[in-house]
This record gives structure tokens, C-alpha cells and sequence, in this order.
């Protein structure tokens, strides 16, 4: 004769316990605090590439004035020394 198999029962309730709703709502605050700061930091990361593209726009206008000032826009940026080609001396 085949052997019975047992099978537990769990009462059917309609709300987990406080402790667990508690546990519940702390990770979904986390998350979503962590999705906001993601958020925070894209919008802030936009708006440095923005400056960023700006700047380069400026150094590369920057470079034409260099260039109809004095023939050459590379300049060492310490000393302000033009690094003319040697063939150029």
C-alpha cells in the first residue's frame, strides 16, 4: 500500500504581520530614495557636460584669437611659451 503523503495547511490570513510590513516598506523607501538620488545626479551630470561642451567651445574660439594674435595656438599652459615647430624658429 502506497504511502500517504502529509500536506500542512496554512490558514489564510489578509494582511502580513506589522513587523514584516514595516521590513516591506523600508526597502521600498530605500529604493526609491536611491532612484531619486540617481535621478538628482543625472540631472547634475547634464548640466556639467553642458559647461563642459561650453567650455571647449570657448577654448577652441580661445585658440582662433591665439592663432590671428600670434601665428600659433600651442602654448604651453604653464609659461605661457608658444611651441613653435623646430623647422619654424
Amino acid at each position: 500500500m502506497a504511502k500517504e503523503k502529509e500536506v500542512e495547511l496554512k490558514v489564510k490570513v489578509d494582511k502580513i504581520s506589522e513587523e514584516h510590513l514595516t521590513q516591506l516598506q523600508n526597502i521600498v523607501n530605500a529604493i526609491n530614495s536611491m532612484q531619486f538620488n540617481i535621478g538628482k545626479i543625472e540631472s547634475q551630470k547634464h548640466g556639467i557636460l553642458k559647461n563642459l561642451a561650453n567650455a571647449q567651445i570657448r577654448v577652441t574660439k580661445f585658440q582662433d584669437t591665439l592663432n590671428e594674435e600670434y601665428g600659433s595656438f600651442d602654448v604651453n599652459i604653464a609659461d605661457g611659451t608658444i611651441n613653435w615647430p623646430k623647422d619654424q624658429k
